[in-house]
C-alpha cells in the first residue's frame, strides 16, 4: 500500500504539516504586505526575502550540529518550536514597524535553524531502524506533510488578508506554531526510540545556558544581516566554505565504498542547488508575474492573484502517492541519480512553458490565460518530488549513519545557497515604481527573462542526465 509506512513517521508529518502552514502563510503575504503597504520597491523586498531566506537555511548547519552533539534532536526541535513562536507573534503584534518585521524574521531563521533538520534526523532514524520500509517512498508521502500545510495556508491567509485584514492574517501562522508545539507535546513519546545519541542522556544544563545566550545574541546580528543582502551573501559563503572543509574531511577518512557514496552525494547536493534556485522563483518572480500578467482566475472562479502559488502544493498532493506507488513497484530500478536528472528536466520546461504561452496569446492587453502557469506548476512540482522530495531519502541511502546530521544539514543549505543566487535572477524581472511600465511592457520582461532561465537550466539538467549513469557505477558495490 501507497500509505504503508512506520507509524513514528505520521507523528513527524503532522508536526511538519503544522510548521509549513506558518512558514508558507507568512512567506506568500510578506513580500506582497511589504510592497503594497510598507511602500518598500519590488527589488528591496527581494532583497529582504532572499537574505533571510539565506541565513534561515544557511545556520540549518549548526541546528543539525546541535541536535547532534548539544542537546539532542527532539529537545532542538522543540526548542526551536519555541523561538519560531516568539518570532512570529512579533511580527503579528508589530506589523506596521519595518524594524520590528525584520527583528521578527532574524529570530525566526534562528528557530528555524534549530526546528528544521531535526525531524529530517528523526524520520532518518526511523528508516535506518525499519529497513522493510522504502525510503523514496516514504519520504514522498512525508513530503506531502509540508504542501498540505502549505497548501492550507497559501489559500486561506491571503484570502483572509484581503477580506479582513492583514492583522488576522499574521496571526494565523503564529496558531499554527502553537498547533505544533501542542502535538509535540502530547505525542512525543511516540519517537522516544529515534534520534541522535544525545536524546537519550540528560541534558546538559550549562550547554542550554549557553545556547540560550548565543540565540539571543545571533538575533541581533541576524537583525542586521537580514537587511543587508551581501553581508548575507558573505556570511553564507563562510559557511559554505566551513561545511565543504568539514565535508572533505569527512570523506578522506571513510572507507573507500563509502567515500565513493559520500562523493557522490556532495555531487547531488550540488546539483540540488540549481533546483532550488528554479523552486525560489514562485514567491518572487512567479507571484509578481501572476499578479501582473495573469488573469485572476481559476475554472472561472476568481481568486488573489498571490493564490496561484497554491498551485505548487496542490500538485505536489496529487503526484506524491502516484511517484511513492511507482516507487514501491519499481524499489531500485530507477535510481536516485536519474531521478535528480529527470526532476531537473521538468523543472526546466516548467519554464520554457511561460514564454511559450506568452508568444501565442500575445495581445495589446498584456494579461495571459491562467493555464500556462498551472501547467508550469504542474511541472515544476513532479520535478520538485523527485529532487527536493528525494533529497533526505538521498542522504539515507548513501550516508554513513554517523555523518547523517551533517549530510541533512549541508543538504538544507543548498536552500541558502539558491536563495542568494534566486534573488539576482529574481531581480531581472523585479519592476520599480519609477519605471512605470505598462502590462505590455512586463509580460515582455516576463518572457525574455523565463526564456533564460529555461534555457540555461535545460542545459545543465542534460548534463545531469549524462553523469547519471557515472554517479550509479561510482556507487555500485563492486565487491
Amino acid at each position: 500500500m501507497i500509505f504503508k509506512q512506520p507509524k513514528n513517521l505520521y507523528f513527524i508529518f503532522t508536526l511538519e504539516l503544522f510548521e509549513r502552514f506558518s512558514f508558507y502563510g507568512l512567506q506568500t503575504i510578506l513580500m506582497i504586505y511589504l510592497v503594497k503597504k510598507m511602500s518598500i520597491s519590488e527589488t528591496d523586498a527581494i532583497n529582504v526575502f532572499s537574505s533571510f531566506n539565506a541565513i534561515m537555511y544557511g545556520l540549518v548547519f549548526v541546528g543539525g550540529w546541535i541536535g547532534n552533539k548539544i542537546i539532542g534532536s527532539k529537545r532542538t526541535l522543540e526548542l526551536g518550536l519555541y523561538i519560531l513562536i516568539i518570532g512570529y507573534t512579533i511580527i503579528f503584534i508589530k506589523h506596521n514597524d519595518i524594524k520590528w518585521i525584520y527583528l521578527g524574521l532574524s529570530i525566526i531563521s534562528i528557530g528555524n535553524c534549530l526546528f528544521k533538520p531535526n525531524p529530517s534526523i528523526i524520520v532518518s532514524d526511523i528508516y535506518k531502524k525499519n529497513k522493510k520500509y522504502t525510503p523514496d517512498s516514504g519520504f514522498t508521502i512525508y513530503y506531502m506533510a509540508v504542501n498540505i500545510g502549505s497548501l492550507i495556508s497559501i489559500i486561506l491567509i491571503p484570502l483572509i488578508a484581503h477580506k479582513y485584514s492583514w492583522n488576522i492574517a499574521f496571526l494565523i501562522p503564529v496558531i499554527g506554531l502553537i498547533g505544533s508545539l501542542i502535538i509535540f507535546k502530547i505525542l512525543k513519546n511516540k519517537i522516544k526510540k529515534y534520534g541522535s545519541k544525545i536524546d537519550f542522556y540528560p541534558i546538559n544544563k550549562i550547554y542550554l545556558f549557553i545556547l540560550l545566550i548565543m540565540i539571543s545574541i545571533f538575533s541581533i546580528i541576524n537583525y542586521l544581516i537580514i537587511q543587508n543582502i551581501d553581508i548575507a551573501n558573505k556570511i553564507i559563503n563562510i559557511i559554505i566554505t566551513l561545511t565543504i572543509i568539514v565535508f572533505i574531511k569527512e570523506i578522506f577518512f571513510l572507507e573507500k565504498l563509502e567515500r565513493r557514496r559520500m562523493i557522490v552525494a556532495l555531487i547531488l547536493i550540488i546539483e540540488a542547488i540549481i533546483y532550488f534556485v528554479l523552486y525560489n522563483q514562485m514567491p518572487t518572480s512567479l507571484n509578481f508575474f501572476a499578479i501582473k500578467n495573469i488573469t485572476p482566475k481559476i475554472l472561472g472562479i476568481n481568486i488573489n492573484p498571490e493564490q496561484f502559488q497554491a498551485l505548487n502544493p496542490f500538485w505536489i498532493i496529487i503526484f506524491s502517492p502516484i511517484l511513492s506507488y511507482i516507487y514501491n513497484k519499481l524499489g531500485k530500478k530507477i535510481s536516485i541519480t536519474f531521478k535528480f536528472a529527470i526532476g531537473m528536466i521538468l523543472c526546466s520546461i516548467s519554464f520554457l512553458i511561460l514564454p511559450w504561452g506568452i508568444y501565442l496569446e500575445y495581445n495589446k492587453t498584456g494579461i495571459v490565460s491562467p493555464h500556462w502557469l498551472i501547467i508550469s506548476y504542474a511541472l515544476q512540482s513532479i520535478g520538485e518530488l523527485m529532487i527536493s522530495g528525494l533529497g533526505l531519502s538521498m542522504i539515507t541511502q548513501l550516508v554513513p549513519d554517523k555523518l547523517t546530521g551533517l549530510a541533512i544539514s549541508s543538504w538544507f543549505l543548498t536552500t541558502s545557497i539558491s536563495s542568494i543566487i534566486s534573488g539576482k535572477i529574481a531581480n531581472i524581472t523585479s519592476i520599480t515604481k519609477e519605471m512605470h511600465i505598462n502590462t505590455l511592457q512586463s509580460l515582455d520582461i516576463y518572457f525574455y527573462s523565463f526564456l533564460k532561465i529555461g534555457i540555461y537550466s535545460c542545459i545543465i539538467s542534460l548534463i545531469m542526465l549524462i553523469l547519471s549513469p557515472i554517479l550509479d557505477y561510482i556507487i555500485k558495490d563492486n565487491n
